[in-house]
């Protein structure tokens, strides 16, 4: 509609849609770590474009969750045995999640895996979703949803660094995101692993260098991306090896 060009004369939905996949496709990982032995879950990470800048939609846990609730997450869960893949896991989670229909998902890459508080090994699937979508939560996991600019993951308004100590004694950074959302007139806590692949999500994209220190070479971040996940798993699969 010309309204929609006339908000966004720099760039047409088409032209960020396109760019955003050439950049995300360099980065899949395919199947590349879907072997390792670890427990697997995985997450949708879904892009739209709205006023010609691409917005990542994420949910609020619900309350009567046991773990983690009123956290902010991707939607996403374990896999189940009639998943084929990771992308089949993301696709099944949005839907029971949020009434994400999977065919109303352009699926584009899976990225690096992180590993979550309890081994799972966690898939990043990013899809590109209309923005007309409308979330219809399941109360029963999905208090509410939201959306935020991207780049607010490499230019935030409101963040802090917290040094994590994993449970196998492996130092890390972990972001947290503060986010005023103007629509719902309130501010979200974005942290942990969400707050871990929306950074690296805009960094693949955008090509720019944060605000805010990152763990990785940003000159060759296919690599260390990949160094880092490997020393993850490593220590992880140590204390595994000697909890046997």
């Amino acid at each position: 509609t010309a309204g929609s060009r006339r908000s966004a004369p720099f760039a047409p939905e088409q032209a960020v849609k396109e760019s955003a996949r050439r950049r995300l496709r360099e980065f899949d990982v395919g199947d590349k770590f879907s072997h390792l032995p670890l427990p697997k879950a995985a997450v949708l990470l879904p892009l739209m474009v709205r006023g010609g800048r691409l917005h990542l939609l994420l949910t609020v846990r619900s309350m009567q969750l046991r773990r983690s609730p009123g956290q902010v997450c991707f939607p996403g869960g374990k896999s189940e045995a009639s998943d084929k893949d990771e992308i089949d896991t993301a696709l099944r989670e949005a839907k029971e999640e949020v009434g994400l229909q999977p065919e109303k998902v352009e699926v584009i890459c899976r990225l690096v895996p992180g590993i979550d508080k309890m081994n799972h090994l966690v898939t990043p699937v990013v899809g590109f979703i209309e923005d007309t979508f409308q979330a219809t939560p399941n109360a029963d996991e999905v208090s509410e949803v939201f959306v935020v600019p991207l780049d607010y993951f490499i230019k935030p308004l409101k963040y802090k660094a917290l040094s994590y100590k994993t449970s196998s004694g492996y130092l890390t950074l972990m972001h947290c995101f503060i986010y005023d959302d103007q629509e719902h007139k309130k501010s979200f806590k974005i942290w942990g692993l969400t707050a871990h692949f929306a950074v690296f999500l805009a960094l693949v994209i955008f090509g720019e260098r944060p605000t805010f220190e990152v763990d990785y070479d940003l000159d060759n971040l296919i690599l260390s991306s990949e160094n880092n996940f490997i020393n993850l798993y490593a220590s992880v699969y140590e204390r595994k090896k000697s909890n046997l």
